[in-house]
């Protein structure tokens, strides 16, 4: 006789991670998960984060929570409560430290948003008989539907080339949604990681410049990275705000400086307490034919 299913719910079927978790469940027998979204698609459950207490769906012990971990309110952890909740895995972001000195006051407030959604779920559950485990991924990508990788390999397809502050020296670590999703799973259900909050990184540490060359070959394109001093780029963003101004988190100057800082985070914690074993930085686009002499102008 074999043990019931698992049963999750899992919040944010429409985010990236949310995407794959779909697909991960569906090749794990022992969960039996449900997803919930503001435009349910068949078999869906609809959850408006705005006003929970109208959610319907009940008998979850586990919870894996992929919507922006800052509009789980109070409100939403009660009902999760109220529905049996006793597990609740979350992500957040290594922003939440990355970001926090920022000169950018924008880049700051997520930093602070995230810490206080943090705060507020640690608070929640130790108050109300239940477990937490907070995933926070570095860089996170799924071809044609992130804003970090996808947004590069678009730039190249317009442009044919791309630009990058001084060198790009600075290193990265993009951890795909699908590996992020096998993690959540694997994190909801281990004991050693009640209770406690993980970096997520990706398997492969390499220079902003290496990772962009990879898009291009991963797009079956000879590189072409064009690196402009960063007093350029400092003359183009005054000059871009001059003409067209704009508050906007994406266009800043600072996004170009961070080329070259180091964006690190150890991951082997979560690898020790429940086996996160992220694969390396190999993006899967489309391609055309790889020119046969690529790899070696790399």
């Amino acid at each position: 006789m074999t043990d019931d299913p698992i049963r999750i719910l899992i919040i944010g079927a429409g985010s990236l991670v949310g995407r794959r978790l779909r697909e991960a469940v569906r090749k794990a027998a022992r969960f039996e998960a449900a997803f919930t979204t503001r435009k349910p698609k068949t078999g869906d459950l609809f959850l408006d984060l705005l006003h929970p207490a109208d959610f319907t769906g009940q008998g979850f012990s586990h919870v894996i929570i992929t919507s922006p971990l800052w509009l789980i309110t109070d409100a939403v952890l009660e009902m999760l409560w109220a529905q049996g909740a006793k597990r609740i895995v979350a992500f957040s972001s290594t922003s939440r430290f990355s970001k926090t000195f920022s000169p950018e006051p924008e880049e700051r407030r997520v930093a602070e948003t995230l810490a206080r959604a943090e705060g507020r779920l640690v608070g929640f559950t130790a108050t109300h008989d239940m477990s937490f485990t907070i995933l926070r991924p570095t860089l996170i990508y799924d071809e044609g539907h992130d804003e970090n990788i996808s947004r590069i390999a678009a730039f190249i397809d317009r442009r044919g080339f791309f630009p990058v502050c001084d060198g790009a020296k600075g290193l990265r670590q993009p951890v795909h949604a699908r590996d992020l999703a096998h993690a959540a799973l694997l994190a909801v259900i281990s004991d050693k990681a009640a209770d406690k909050a993980y970096d997520l990184s990706g398997g492969e540490t390499l220079t902003y410049h290496d990772m962009v060359a990879r898009v291009f070959m991963a797009k079956g394109k000879r590189p072409r990275i064009l690196s402009l001093p960063e007093w350029l780029w400092r003359a183009g963003f005054w000059l871009k705000d001059r003409l067209r101004p704009s508050g906007a988190l994406k266009s800043n100057i600072h996004m170009a400086l961070r080329m070259n800082s180091d964006l690190v985070f150890d991951h082997s914690e979560a690898a020790q307490d429940f086996g996160y074993a992220p694969s390396g930085f190999a993006p899967d686009f489309p391609v055309r034919a790889v020119p046969a002499d690529a790899a070696d102008r790399l």
